[in-house]
């Protein structure tokens, strides 16, 4: 009896090694085919001329890309006016991967130096000449998230610019005139507690542009701290921020009108608010290889020096428009001066150009679908527009 248990425990020994090893290879990695490596995302940028007519205050920069192309895309060495190119690889999804988060943390710099003195206008085509709405103690400078042009609730065009602030933060008077709307109903033009700008102020300035009237608007106040008729300064207590009419927290709606106080006759306010001593402004008209605008394009402009990004969409249609010179579908405001990259997914590509900020200006490019960017200023206006400059319109 002692053999036969010393085998049946024998062969119960043999059968679970058997297992265990059995087991023990199943649980081993299965080879399989390599990972192929990550294709990297292709860039293209075409090598172009400059305007023939040109701003003679700043020359047109170089337009030679900053990389050799590695796609082969067969693009023209000079911009013309020919039929699209399409791109001979696969599109792609957006290399880019834009996210548009709402909203964005404030940017890493929240110093701003002060403004230039207003009326700023560095060349007959510039008007800087309103003062911020909001005192330089506080951010007082507009959300990348509700720029103008952009759509934000229900596919609406946004007609101005929002700028945050803590609710009852004093809203100030951007430039001199007399109040010709306080209250609700400024969108309806009669009292209404549910228009959408809420309370709003709306001045006609002392001053004008192209013989034409300039107004400012400010919206989704609390109160109100003037009256029609009013006549107020630069800097004046015009209202409080607010929430009132159609809006997801406090903040502050400015809008530039010129011509008439109305809906339709907005033009980008970060082309008229003055900006920081020693910052500038980017402006750019983002276009398909046709020629024809883009809209809803998404831009990244990263600054060279410690890669900060800041981030636009080209207009929406409909309500918005462009500066009669700067023919622009996209602004971004209150860049300090120095190198930028400016970034588009295109097409399935990257497109990527360096551009120079100049203080106290307006900065310029365009981008012409698979056919990359150009920098430089748009060529000079006709005539009429020539002799732009800071005219009264009287009392």
């Amino acid at each position: 009896m002692p053999g036969a248990v010393f085998s049946i425990n024998l062969r119960r020994g043999v059968l679970l090694v058997s297992l265990t090893c059995f087991f023990m290879a199943a649980c081993q990695p299965q080879a399989g085919p390599a990972t192929p490596a990550a294709t990297p995302v292709p860039s293209a940028e075409a090598t172009l001329a400059r305007p023939t007519a040109v701003n003679t205050a700043r020359p047109v920069e170089s337009a030679t890309p900053d990389a050799t192309p590695v796609l082969d895309l067969a693009l023209p060495l000079t911009r013309t006016k020919t039929a699209a190119i399409s791109p001979t690889a696969t599109p792609l999804p957006d290399p880019l991967r834009f996210v548009f988060p709402t909203p964005r943390p404030a940017p890493v710099s929240v110093w701003r130096p002060a403004g230039y003195p207003v009326p700023w206008a560095p060349t007959p085509f510039d008007h800087f000449y309103f003062a911020r709405p909001i005192a330089a103690d506080q951010i007082n400078w507009p959300l990348q998230d509700y720029r103008y042009g952009g759509d934000f609730l229900e596919d609406v065009i946004h007609t101005g610019v929002d700028i945050p602030a803590p609710l009852e933060t004093s809203i100030l008077a951007v430039g001199p005139g007399k109040v010709i709307w306080a209250g609700y109903g400024l969108y309806r033009g009669y009292y209404d507690e549910t228009d959408p700008y809420g309370i709003a102020v709306a001045v006609q300035h002392d001053f004008g542009w192209q013989g034409q009237k300039l107004f400012s608007v400010y919206g989704h106040m609390s109160q109100a701290a003037v009256i029609v008729g009013q006549h107020v300064e630069s800097g004046d207590v015009i209202g409080k921020v607010g929430e009132t009419g159609k809006v997801t927290g406090p903040h502050l709606h400015f809008e530039v009108r010129v011509g008439e106080n109305g809906y339709f006759s907005t033009l980008n306010p970060e082309l008229w608010l003055v900006p920081p001593q020693g910052w500038g402004v980017l402006a750019g008209r983002v276009m398909d290889t046709n020629h024809q605008l883009v809209e809803k394009q998404d831009i990244i402009v990263t600054s060279v020096e410690n890669s900060q990004n800041w981030f636009a969409r080209t207009y929406g249609s409909g309500v918005v428009g462009s500066d009669p010179y700067y023919q622009e579908n996209m602004v971004i405001g209150d860049l300090p001066a120095g190198l930028y990259r400016i970034r588009i997914g295109y097409a399935g590509m990257n497109f990527e150009k360096k551009i120079e900020i100049h203080p106290g200006a307006v900065n310029y490019f365009y981008f012409y679908g698979v056919d990359g960017f150009q920098i430089g200023l748009p060529p000079l206006p006709t005539p009429n527009l020539a002799g732009t400059s800071f005219t009264p319109t009287g009392p």
